[in-house]
């Protein structure tokens, strides 16, 4: 029987090496490529999270290109990883620079207004690494 996987794109503490990629490993999840966004998103550092998260927003003006990692978790996987994601980050369709489209974490806009804006870093990598 073969097992039908869900692609998911994570861009912050879910990613290889970091605090929450457990969540990803324990179900399953294996590593499919490294990437970016289409240049179409912003990147925020969320408050009120630990560990530090990373919020990614759609744009019409001023997007960036982000890196992330695209992951596939088996489908009967991907629901309790989706229900494990606190608010307000959420699941949406995020376009890939290639312009591919995977499922991946966003962010509702609200909590970006108090957010620190890194995109101009091009990754959340790019942030820890600075700090």
């Amino acid at each position: 029987m073969t097992k039908e996987y869900v692609e998911v794109a994570v861009c912050g503490a879910h990613m290889s090496g970091l605090p929450l990629n457990h969540q990803l490993t324990n179900l399953q999840g294996e590593l499919v490529k490294k990437t970016r966004t289409a240049p179409f998103y912003k990147l925020y550092k969320l408050k009120g999270f630990e560990p530090a998260r990373p919020g990614l927003l759609r744009v019409t003006e001023q997007g960036s290109a982000i890196e992330l990692e695209v992951w596939k978790i088996p489908v009967n996987n991907y629901g309790k990883f989706v229900a494990g994601v606190p608010a307000p980050l959420g699941f949406g369709r995020l376009i890939l620079e290639d312009g591919t489209e995977v499922q991946g974490f966003v962010c509702e806009a609200y909590a970006t207004l108090n957010a620190e804006d890194l995109s101009k870093l091009g990754g959340w990598r790019a942030y820890i690494e600075g700090t």
